[in-house]
């Protein structure tokens, strides 16, 4: 098998049997040696900024000299992207070898694994096989049920903002919502989250349960341009966005804690991660064409970003090029991100739940200065924001070569 056909095999109609257990992985993962438990793993959920916390994290891991997985979701151009060692992501061949061998596998023991399920159990496998010091593992949609819950043990686990996202499968409240992402958390382990965190109190009930410390951030975080203001000392910081000060707070308390467990991270292995981290889509700004990348794609995202754009570039006429999924609260959206001198291009792309435009303006009514998208928007001078759905961002770049 090739990577199209391994990529072919992960989309086709068949691979989707969704249910809320963990039984089925489980179960897979046991018949191949339970590749999970050789690793040490920091596992991650939340609404927004579970990227940004495994990347930064893993970034300052990797240049203090440990080999460091990293598995993620979505990605924005190829399925490799999603499974790393030190930032390089798994080859398609050796993507599409243990794709084939994990369905190959499954087929035999009569287990229908779903995409994502078969992706958590290559990533597992490959780190495993490659034997990883440490793993950043992203829970793709809630944890509790989420595939990445498969493993029995974590080092520590971390919470990041929760806000209402997919409430059709996790609830339409934060504390429902809040009750499903602390499922991640570990009997007898570790968990940090920002007292400010809106499901706070929920996390901290369900930690107490399984008898889990936790560990509260406190740290004194300015982001700028360019460069993070911690506890009043400057570092080059590769990451902006206002958002990243919650996201940065979390992992250095995440780096705190780990120095006391034996893995030592020094202050230049700290300050050469936080300058060399990179991830795409979060407030990624290409000077050359004057235009920002920013996967926002739900209201709490998006006050984000609003904020973001306020604080950098308050003065300066913006150009939106949009897209969103049907299954997100884009009305909400548009009314916290659009103001009535911008400038908006709707972006059509190919997804089974993607809005159309003409869907769109109908249920958006009142925003009069939207337009189809056109490839000439990209030859303004003016402040372009491409956001909306990180989806979109993929196949936008293929356009644009960004």
């Amino acid at each position: 098998m090739n990577y199209n056909q391994a990529v072919n095999l992960l989309t086709s109609q068949g691979k989707f049997y969704i249910n809320l257990s963990l039984e089925r992985i489980k179960s897979f993962l046991n018949i191949i040696g339970n590749p999970q438990n050789k690793l040490t793993i920091i596992h991650v959920a939340g609404t927004n900024g579970k990227g940004s916390v495994c990347s930064i994290a893993a970034n300052i891991l990797k240049c203090a000299g440990y080999k460091t997985g990293l598995y993620t979701s979505p990605h924005l151009l190829e399925y490799t992207e999603r499974i790393k060692i030190n930032n390089v992501d798994i080859s398609k061949d050796d993507f599409a070898d243990y794709v084939s061998y994990i369905c190959e596998t499954a087929g035999h023991n009569n287990i229908e694994l779903t995409e994502f399920e078969i992706l958590t159990v290559c990533a597992f496998k490959y780190f495993a096989d490659n034997n990883t010091d440490i793993v950043l593992l992203e829970t793709g949609l809630g944890g509790r049920f989420d595939a990445t819950n498969a493993i029995d043990i974590d080092f520590v686990s971390i919470i990041t903002s929760i806000s209402l996202d997919h409430t059709d499968r996790l609830g339409g409240s934060i504390n429902e919502i809040a009750y499903e992402k602390a499922g991640i958390i570990k009997k007898n382990s570790s968990v940090i989250i920002d007292k400010k965190n809106l499901g706070f109190n929920v996390v901290l009930e369900q930690a107490q349960k399984v008898n889990a410390n936790v560990i509260i951030v406190d740290n004194d975080i300015k982001i700028e341009q360019n460069y993070a203001l911690i506890n009043n000392v400057k570092y080059a910081f590769g990451l902006n966005g206002v958002y990243q000060c919650q996201n940065l707070a979390l992992v250095l308390k995440l780096i705190e804690f780990l120095n006391t467990k034996g893995i030592n991270i020094d202050n230049s292995a700290l300050k050469e991660g936080l300058k060399t981290v990179r991830w795409a889509a979060r407030f990624e700004y290409n000077k050359e064409k004057n235009m920002i990348i920013d996967g926002a794609h739900n209201p709490d995202a998006a006050v984000m970003l609003k904020k973001s754009l306020d604080k950098y570039f308050y003065n300066k006429k913006k150009i939106f090029i949009y897209s969103t999924l049907n299954t997100k609260d884009y009305k909400q959206i548009a009314k916290i991100l659009f103001d009535k001198d911008d400038e908006i291009y709707f972006y059509e792309f190919k997804h089974k739940n993607a809005v159309a435009f003409n869907d769109y303006i109908k249920n958006v009514d009142w925003l009069t200065n939207i337009k189809p998208f056109d490839k000439k928007v990209l030859a303004k001078k003016e402040l372009k924001i491409v956001t909306g759905s990180l989806y979109m961002i993929g196949e936008f770049e293929k356009v644009i070569n960004f």
